[in-house]
């Protein structure tokens, strides 16, 4: 299975948990500046972003990449992931809600959260995250 692990990341929380989904997956992590790939050519994606501002995700790459490829991920595999510091994670919800609505299959049916700097614990389900992604 042909699979990308895509993020942004502001503070490294989320580059932690990206590295370690993409090290479950056996691929790279690369930012979403510096993905050129055709979504399209990929059976899965795992995509990362951490809650901004009121829990949304990040509007000046992370929200309009999405946006871009919202339409593409009819029928794949996704798992989402990210970190936040405050709230309740409401950002992943409407992500994964949106992420349904184009007709894509959420790994474990939810996004994985992790407050702020993700500990071991964490990191763990991030890999056993990617691993699903085989």
């Amino acid at each position: 299975m042909k699979t990308a692990v895509i993020y942004w990341s502001g503070t490294g929380n989320t580059e932690a948990m990206a590295k370690a989904v993409a090290e479950g997956a056996g691929v790279s992590a690369v930012t979403v500046s510096e993905f050129s790939g055709d979504v399209s050519e990929y059976d899965a994606l795992a995509l990362g972003c951490p809650a901004m501002g009121a829990e949304e995700l990040e509007d000046t790459e992370f929200e309009p990449f999405f946006s871009s490829i919202e339409g593409k991920i009819s029928g794949k595999k996704l798992a989402l992931f990210g970190s936040y510091d405050w709230g309740d994670g409401e950002w992943m919800r409407l992500w994964a809600d949106r992420v349904k609505a184009a007709g894509a299959e959420i790994v474990d049916g939810e996004g994985l959260i992790a407050n702020n700097t993700p500990d071991d614990d964490a990191l763990a389900k991030c890999k056993a995250l990617g691993e699903k992604l085989k």
